[in-house]
């Protein structure tokens, strides 16, 4: 047998052993070695396994995950989502759908503190659903939009692991992801908007109005979102000056939430050893699977399948947006089977050398896979944001679909707009950094 055949074999065992229950990241580590083994050596695949858990697990690049992951897990448990909602509930509440509208803007705003696409999800879950439920909100409208938000712009807005893993796994600036995640996360957003208002158009019943608050109740409030952009902006500020690292800037911002969150007195020695938990817990399996595809992704390397894959892609007789379109819903169908951030680390070093052979500028294929990715967090049958929302609410994963489903046609506007005009991508990256 030559290489790309035991390359495809190895990959129909990864898939087998994945289905077994193995963790992803075991399996990969595993396939990779025994692949390795046979196509070079056993010799040289136990130096590659050595070489490769050093270097994955001694990088000072990778001290950034556990940072921004504590950063997302202190705000979570001292309860700063709950403060950025009820003063979204207090500007939009009054009007049809106004709770949803709030949940998007302060899901958008605590996104921009917290690193945790699953933070963002369970922290909404447990504070916007139960409001939206007292004031006779639909739970499909509810619980879709929670689902749908954390999904998708858990991925794209800053500090975001997910680019943060792209960012690590394809060599892209990782402060370049950021700022070229701002304007698709904020279009996404707006987007959600558009179908909230369009659908309580159409059934008022789904979000009815609640009370309205004085001008004087709101801005008093304020200063509950002030706080956190202020830590963003110092966050992003830095990357833009180049004053400090991304490790730099995930020290930061976890020490400025922590100290906003001791100040403010929300959070407890019990609530911050949650947090240190947790976060440590997170950045093991995050850096776990980086190990793992890297020991897969050099097997997979020697097998050439990467420049083949790409080459024949790049050979097929169609336009190149269809072929990108062809490999989005590879992710989106692999994303909804394997963990979103798993099947991003196991495909993008395939498939990502086929978007530069086709001209694609780097940080647009890097958004738009993690965006595809984000999008499989919320569609069956892997589908972590609303296993999140089941386990926190007991509302039936149906009702929680058939709320996510509307709201896909946002994402598939968002989708055609950024094909059409992708310097919504790289327009604040070409502008501030250089």
């Amino acid at each position: 047998m030559n290489e790309i055949t035991i390359g495809i074999i190895a990959l129909c065992f990864l898939i087998g052993l994945f289905l077994t229950g193995l963790e992803l990241a075991f399996a990969m580590i595993v396939i990779g070695v025994a692949g390795f083994s046979i196509v070079v050596s056993p010799e040289a695949a136990m130096g590659l396994l050595a070489n490769d858990f050093f270097d994955g697990l001694a990088s000072y690049g990778y001290t950034v995950i556990p940072l921004f992951v504590l950063m997302g897990q202190i705000s979570f448990n001292a309860g700063l989502a709950k403060h950025l909602y009820d003063t979204c509930h207090r500007f939009f509440g009054h009007i049809p759908g106004g709770l949803s509208i709030a949940t998007v803007v302060g899901a958008a705003v605590f996104k921009s503190i917290c690193g945790s696409m699953a933070a963002t999800v369970a922290t909404f879950a447990s504070v916007a659903i139960p409001e939206m439920d007292r004031y006779g909100y639909s739970k499909k409208l509810s619980t879709g939009i929670v689902a749908i938000v954390g999904g998708t712009l858990g991925v794209l807005l800053p500090p975001s692991v997910t680019l943060i893993v792209l960012g690590i796994i394809t060599e892209i600036s990782i402060g370049q992801l950021f700022m070229a995640g701002i304007i698709p996360g904020l279009v996404v957003a707006l987007c959600f908007l558009m179908v909230i208002i369009g659908w309580c158009r159409i059934n008022p019943a789904l979000g009815p109005k609640s009370k309205k608050y004085s001008w004087e109740e709101r801005t008093s409030s304020l200063p509950n979102v002030l706080w956190p952009l202020i830590i963003f902006i110092v966050i992003m500020g830095g990357f833009i000056k180049g004053f400090f690292t991304p490790t730099e800037a995930g020290s930061i911002g976890a020490f400025a939430v922590l100290a906003l969150c001791i100040l403010k007195k929300d959070l407890n020695f019990k609530g911050l050893s949650k947090s240190i938990e947790e976060a440590l817990r997170t950045a093991c399996m995050v850096l776990l699977l980086i190990v793992g595809s890297t020991v897969l992704g050099h097997f997979i390397a020697v097998t050439t399948i990467p420049s083949v894959t790409a080459e024949w892609i790049i050979s097929l007789p169609l336009p190149r947006f269809l072929v990108v379109i062809c490999i989005l819903l590879v992710y989106l169908v692999g994303g909804s089977f394997i963990d979103d951030l798993a099947f991003m680390i196991l495909a993008t070093p395939i498939f990502f050398p086929v978007f530069l052979k086709l001209g694609y500028n780097p940080l647009w294929a890097g958004i738009m896979i993690a965006l595809t990715a984000g999008v499989g967090s919320v569609i069956p049958p892997v589908a972590v944001c609303v296993f999140i929302i089941k386990n926190i609410t007991k509302i039936p994963m149906s009702t929680i679909y058939a709320g996510v489903v509307p709201f896909l046609s946002a994402f598939i506007l968002c989708m055609i707009l950024l094909f059409i005009f992708p310097q919504i991508t790289l327009y604040l990256p070409s502008l501030f950094v250089k």
